[in-house]
């Protein structure tokens, strides 16, 4: 299934893929010899001063970086899969963890995106860590963990629910066609709900030729809120309402 995804602006769950900074090493830039101490001076010799990034900083970074992006591959090769990484990634052969095995569904996971200089078993932690992360706000909040899903919050949450935590498929279902904030061509009709507004949600639709169908919110109205999506709408507009789920 395919949600539509975009990295909201604020969202009311604290849903990021867990990043830790290992530290960084500075040293000297350099050092000329003192004047007058009778030794020759020599150019200076730079030294490096690199943050040391986690596996997931620099999965994320591979991933997310489409600037500088190469094709990932080859013509007619099926379609990577979502979060694949811009750059080279390591064969199927190729995975394997340091210690011990991957399961089958383990490798479908991971399959087309681990990038060649990180381990298998780091991109494998990213996976479970969202499926850990769609549990936790499900048990509490079902529909919550289903708007974060629509609003991208959740890393791959499709291809991680689908191979590492397939009893998550409810949350997915419920996400199914539903709409972040931003601006949407050609909008699906049919009725849709709030589920995190802020209070200065609104939005609105229009037809081809610009006129507003349908917007909100009514004056004094406070959330959740509904939308009716008529059909035929050309374009749908939401801001401040975080996610739209389908009713």
């Amino acid at each position: 299934m395919r949600t539509h995804l975009r990295l909201p602006a604020a969202a009311s769950l604290a849903l990021a893929a867990a990043l830790a900074l290992a530290g960084c090493s500075s040293g000297d830039s350099g050092r000329s010899a003192e004047s007058g101490s009778g030794r020759t001076e020599g150019a200076a010799t730079p030294a490096t001063s690199t943050p040391s990034l986690s596996a997931a900083e620099r999965i994320a970074g591979e991933q997310d970086d489409t600037a500088t992006a190469g094709p990932s591959s080859a013509p007619g090769a099926a379609p990577a899969p979502e979060g694949a990484p811009a750059g080279p990634v390591r064969p199927d052969a190729a995975l394997t963890p340091a210690t011990g095995s991957f399961t089958p569904k383990e490798k479908q996971y991971l399959s087309g995106r681990v990038p060649q200089a990180v381990d298998p078993a780091a991109v494998l932690d990213v996976g479970k860590e969202t499926c850990q992360r769609i549990s936790r706000t499900a048990k509490h909040d079902k529909d919550a963990a289903a708007a974060a899903v629509v609003a991208g919050d959740l890393r791959d949450a499709d291809d991680a629910v689908t191979h590492l935590c397939p009893d998550q498929r409810p949350v997915l279902d419920t996400a199914e066609g539903g709409y972040p904030d931003g601006t949407h061509a050609s909008p699906a009709a049919g009725r849709y709900r709030t589920v995190s507004a802020g209070p200065g949600c609104s939005w609105q639709v229009t037809d081809a030729k610009g006129t507003r169908v349908a917007g909100g919110p009514a004056p004094g109205a406070t959330g959740p809120h509904t939308l009716t999506i008529p059909p035929g709408a050309a374009r749908f507009e939401s801001s401040g309402c975080y996610a739209w789920l389908r009713t």
